[in-house]
């Protein structure tokens, strides 16, 4: 065993050493964990720098990945003008900051201690400190609505400046936007440095070959540490993995200078990537015209693991429907993935009451965000609640046996450009799970739904389309589920086929060859 785990570490530091980063905790990205993994057992050195969720950093081992999460503090994500007083727009507003909320507290507790004061007067029938309480009491009133009007004025400050609304603010945003072109991030949203102040001297400590950035806020991260190894005469690789079209995505930050900024930060630094790769062709060609890219980017598709290392396999598979407590002829939807309004989950409730029998499960991150909330609230107007049932995630190489005892997966996403042109990672785990799908109309998915004819396709946000197409799945099983036995359908969709493109990748940038390690690394099927 010593000399096999010599053998490998030769062959991981022989290969070259990568860094992934990526912008979230890791856990709950099954795409980077399946990169991580299957690109140290390919024989890369693999260190991925991920965000910790607390104020402490973290490290672990992703089979023979070094994974180690980053503490992010986030003293800029209040934009500079936000820390000045605005003495013309709102000359009443207290200064940005905890003044405001003190100085309501500090007259409610002035006024109840006034009011303690009279009681206690009155007790002791003295006139006479009832008056001398007269001339505070007025005084605090009087100071009690200038505070009020001030705290007023001020909330309302704070407000407009996260609407953003005022010529004054748009012609800000775009004087930035003229004078700085793509740079106007900077000024725009200035947190977008807090991830480069947390990342950079660590990426920077490992001298890597490659780094692989996921997505947009790791690739100006990524960018500047190759032009500070450039700088000292050592040669840094880049690869971009663009998750998504950025210009098309619903802004996860409702401020309006927020997808602005984004935007111009990833066209800022594009440039610098050697190579592209991304989870769809259409993506791909969508990002060649995009960043005028010399070369269409290589198509690593969200796949899920065909095969699972021996120490995975061990670990038992929670039962679904034992979790949603229901035998094995209760018909079951389950949507798994991201839980968000633009996924379209409000319709699988909606729907319960004309699908007396039906059960639907959500699998999601946070079973107990603001939104499966809502949603378990309008289960239990609509009185469906006991056929809701949210269940948190499973690691991700059991998520395909996981949701096999389902009858239906459901993809119910909302027309949004970002969601027309991909096969999303839930896709194909739906289909290696065998499961017949209900997908909306989205452009992608649905053309590839209704030319397989594994699934139902709906129109997106209408109940009673939706409706029909559950039913049609439930009448007849059988026909959707034997198309998975096509030759070749399922092989494709796997992400060892796609782990192979990769480390083609990485290979051709460092001027190696693909390995065929990860070949001899044991495996069983899922």
């Amino acid at each position: 065993m010593a000399v096999e785990s010599l053998v490998a570490e030769l062959q991981r530091s022989s290969r070259g050493k990568i860094v992934m980063l990526v912008d979230n905790g890791v856990n709950g990205d099954s795409r980077v964990q399946k990169e991580a993994r299957s690109m140290a057992a390919a024989g890369w050195d693999v260190v991925l720098l991920g965000k910790s969720p607390t104020k402490k950093d973290q490290r672990w081992q992703l089979g023979d990945a070094e994974v180690r999460l980053l503490h992010v503090p986030t003293p800029l994500h209040r934009r500079r003008h936000e820390y000045r007083r605005a003495v013309l727009r709102s000359p009443l507003a207290y200064r940005p900051g905890p003044l405001a909320a003190y100085r309501k507290q500090r007259m409610k507790a002035w006024r109840t201690e006034l009011n303690i004061q009279l009681i206690q007067a009155g007790r002791e029938g003295s006139a006479l400190s009832k008056l001398k309480l007269l001339p505070p009491r007025v005084v605090s009133k009087s100071l009690n609505k200038w505070v009020k009007l001030r705290v007023k004025q001020t909330d309302a400050l704070e407000q407009r400046r996260k609407d953003m609304k005022s010529p004054l603010d748009r012609f800000t945003t775009a004087f930035w936007l003229r004078t700085m072109g793509d740079r106007s991030w900077r000024r725009l949203d200035p947190a977008l440095w807090d991830m480069e102040l947390a990342y950079g001297k660590v990426i920077d400590s490992l001298k890597p070959d490659l780094i692989h950035a996921n997505d947009f806020r790791m690739l100006g991260v990524g960018a500047r540490a190759k032009l500070r190894s450039e700088a000292k005469g050592r040669p840094v690789k880049l690869v971009w993995d663009a998750h998504e079209f950025l210009p098309g995505i619903k802004p996860w930050n409702s401020h309006p200078r927020w997808h602005i900024a984004q935007c111009a930060y990833e066209r800022e630094f594009s440039r610098y990537a050697d190579s592209v790769t991304t989870v769809s062709e259409t993506l791909a060609d969508m990002l060649a015209e995009q960043h005028g890219l010399k070369a269409k980017p290589e198509v690593v598709l969200n796949a899920p693991d065909a095969e699972i290392s021996p120490e995975q396999a061990s670990e038992p598979v929670p039962d679904l429907r034992e979790l949603c407590g229901i035998g094995p002829d209760a018909p079951l939807a389950v949507y798994s993935g991201a839980a968000a309004t633009q996924r379209g989950l409000d319709i699988m409730v909606e729907s319960l009451p004309q699908l007396p029998d039906m059960h639907v499960a959500f699998v999601v991150l946070k079973p107990a965000s603001e939104y499966m909330n809502r949603l378990t609230a309008r289960a239990a107007e609509l009185g469906v609640a006991d056929r809701l049932h949210i269940l948190p995630y499973v690691p991700h190489y059991q998520v395909v046996p996981f949701l096999a005892s389902a009858d239906v997966g459901v993809i119910p996403i909302h027309h949004w450009p970002n969601h027309e042109i991909a096969l999303i990672t839930k896709f194909f785990e739906y289909s290696h799970a065998r499961l017949p799908l209900v997908v909306s109309d989205v452009k992608t998915m649905g053309e590839m739904v209704a030319r397989t004819g594994q699934g139902e396709v709906f129109t997106a946000e209408d109940i009673s389309d939706y409706v029909r197409a559950v039913k049609s799945v439930l009448a007849d099983p059988a026909k959707y589920r034997n198309v998975y036995d096509s030759a070749g359908l399922l092989e494709e969709w796997t992400w060892e086929a796609q782990a192979e493109v990769l480390d083609g990748v990485y290979a051709r940038l460092l001027g190696g060859s693909r390995s065929k390690s990860a070949k001899s690394v044991p495996q069983v099927v899922a």
